[in-house]
């Protein structure tokens, strides 16, 4: 496979397909992209605040000029990193999964995230954690603006002369993630079903359904992969975070068998052999999706109080 370099912009990485990539990858560092046919053009995601996503188009426009007109703009899934730029695309067709479009306009809202900043200083261990991980991003003057057109499962689209595929493949990452496929040029932007270098994240979503969305990758003709976040990978770095799914989930199933809590589980599983790997607390999430599904607990997380064991491990 061709190396690509883990810097902060905008990297070539097929004939007319770019990846926009935003070390660290931590949270809300995440990756997009831009497909180019001639004059026709798709953006792959926005950015978690406006200022980083304008910084994002400038770099677009100046190396590929047909981006100064964005026609189609893909969410690959509902989380605000990947969507509270989406103001900044113009006019551009917006296309998501129903299911995440559902998860969008459902999920933190600009304003409440602006006013959870604001409390964080008073909310203990909680607050401290967000205030570490989200301080970077300005909130202000969002305006959530959804998908104009849905779909389920395929849907198949051309940039110009190039062919796309977005295939749903959630609930995974969360209930509808969305991977975008260019055969011509077997480059596949996989958006949060690939997290490169840094423990994943998951809120209301399935693992075991993470691990099958894994699965249908590693099953594909594709070479480049670009995560959404970390650096650009192929299989390789799907097969590690699918083998590490795997044995989160059944470390956990063995901790719940024996009675554990979810958070003595979290402590006690052994992530020695992805010491490199950023944000190791985020096992407490994974292990609690585990935990709900055992238990059927359809309620879906409590994200403060997962929010506050993230900052306590």
């Amino acid at each position: 496979m061709r190396s690509f370099p883990y810097d902060k912009g905008l990297q070539e990485v097929g004939a007319g397909v770019y990846a926009y990539l935003q070390p660290d990858g931590s949270w809300g560092w995440s990756n997009a992209g831009l497909i180019a046919g001639g004059e026709t053009t798709m953006l792959v995601d926005t950015l978690f605040d406006l200022r980083l996503t304008q910084e994002m188009l400038d770099a677009m426009r100046r190396a590929v000029p047909a981006a100064r007109s964005i026609d189609t703009l893909v969410n690959t899934h509902g989380d605000p990193d990947h969507t509270f730029g989406n103001q900044l695309a113009g006019g551009a067709e917006i296309i998501a999964s129903a299911r995440a479009a559902e998860e969008m306009l459902g999920g933190e809202s600009p304003e409440a995230l602006r006013g959870l900043m604001a409390a964080a200083p008073q909310m203990g261990p909680a607050g401290e954690y967000l205030l570490r991980a989200f301080s970077a991003f300005d909130f202000s003057g969002i305006t959530l603006i959804p998908p104009t057109r849905t779909f389920d499962r395929e849907l198949r689209l051309t940039v110009g002369d190039l062919a796309v595929e977005l295939i749903e493949v959630g609930p995974a990452h969360t209930r509808g993630d969305t991977l975008v496929h260019l055969p011509r040029q077997r480059v596949l932007f996989a958006g949060d079903i690939l997290f490169v270098g840094g423990h994943p994240v998951i809120w209301d979503g399935s693992v075991d359904g993470w691990i099958r969305a894994c699965e249908r990758i590693l099953a594909m003709d594709v070479d480049v992969i670009v995560p959404g976040h970390g650096p650009i990978t192929n299989k390789a770095g799907v097969r590690e975070l699918r083998d590490y799914l795997a044995y989160v989930e059944a470390e956990a199933a063995s901790a719940h068998g024996a009675g554990l809590s979810a958070r003595e589980a979290a402590r006690r599983i052994d992530l020695s052999p992805y010491a490199g790997w950023g944000n190791p607390e985020r096992v407490v999430m994974l292990v609690d999706a585990v935990y709900r599904r055992l238990e059927g607990d359809e309620s879906g997380p409590d994200q403060l109080a997962l929010i506050a064991a993230m900052g306590s491990r």
